[in-house]
């Protein structure tokens, strides 16, 4: 299988133009659901004497809301271990509201205090510029890691590659409406990290191409390049998605942010390398394209030059 990505460059780049635009919109229309370690918020684990189904230990909550809008369904999570573990995060509570909370609790049952803690909206803030400036220090590393390997071009193509996956990955869980938490920062990170190197993958491919004497263009060495280590690429890829959908499947809701970011990123990524970074060093190298002189109508010359003397 050969897949001509030149010939249809603009298609694809317009497409991933596209599926951006996109997720950027959904951004401002609905934005992110910060979790507590954004906003700040309560954090409670009690231990119980007898087991609880999590449709029970939500229905009771659902009741208190009323009372306290914290416990709604939307501002809070709830997570139950095997040893009887309820661990409870909602959003920021009075201290009077806190006291009738833990009261309210033993009409489920006797139960001990294993942990609170109270986040404030001054930590939140905190993460969430330490979260931005390791995104952006990462992004600056990046260029320069790969101006230093390759060229200044290919490193400004990498970079709009990875702004790409994470706005698509961050537009999903926007759209999904999962409650963004330190972990998803994590997430983001990895994808970063997952993408360049895919991308890295290609470019190196196409710097070896570069390098050797060739009767192709520019446009048709990129697609040869890449048609190379697609494969590779793509099998690369179905493996990681595979442990991934299997922790989506069996990792449980306290995973699961963190997962489906993974998940959106990494096929957002399989693509990118393949379908945008490799059109995009072709845009900014375009004028190769008319330095590459095709040596196959040279070496026809030269047949045609050899028969003529011999007919001579």
């Amino acid at each position: 299988m050969y897949i001509n990505v030149i010939k249809h460059a603009k298609k694809w780049v317009a497409l991933s133009a596209t599926v951006a635009l996109l997720s950027v919109g959904m951004l401002f229309v609905k934005g992110l659901n910060y979790g507590i370690d954004f906003t700040g918020g309560n954090l409670f684990q009690v231990k119980f004497e007898n087991a609880l189904p999590l449709g029970e230990v939500n229905g009771f909550l659902d009741k208190l809301s009323v009372n306290i809008p914290q416990l709604n369904s939307t501002s809070r999570k709830v997570q139950i271990s095997e040893d009887n573990n309820i661990i409870i995060r909602t959003q920021e509570m009075s201290e009077e509201q806190k006291n009738s909370f833990l009261k309210d609790l033993e009409s489920l049952g006797t139960y001990k205090i294993e942990k609170t803690e109270k986040v404030g909206a001054s930590i939140g803030q905190e993460l969430k510029s330490s979260a931005v400036y390791s995104l952006v220090i990462g992004a600056v590393l990046i260029t320069l890691y790969i101006t230093m390997r390759f060229e200044f071009k290919f490193a400004i193509a990498a970079v709009i590659t990875l702004i790409h996956d994470v706005v698509i990955a961050v537009g999903g869980i926007s759209m999904l409406g999962y409650e963004v938490n330190t972990p998803f920062i994590a997430a983001v990170l990895t994808i970063l990290g997952y993408s360049i190197n895919d991308t890295i993958v290609v470019f190196d491919r196409i710097r070896e191409s570069l390098k050797k004497k060739s009767d192709l263009t520019f446009g048709e060495l990129l697609d040869k390049s890449m048609n190379q280590v697609m494969i590779r690429s793509l099998n690369t890829s179905i493996t990681t998605l595979l442990a991934v959908v299997a922790i989506l499947v069996f990792g449980g809701d306290s995973l699961r942010t963190f997962i489906v970011t993974l998940l959106i990123g990494i096929l957002a990524g399989t693509y990118s390398s393949i379908f945008l970074a490799t059109p995009l060093v072709y845009f900014f190298e375009k004028n190769r394209d008319d330095k590459y002189e095709p040596k196959k109508e040279e070496h026809h010359e030269h047949h045609g030059d050899a028969k003529e003397k011999i007919v001579v």
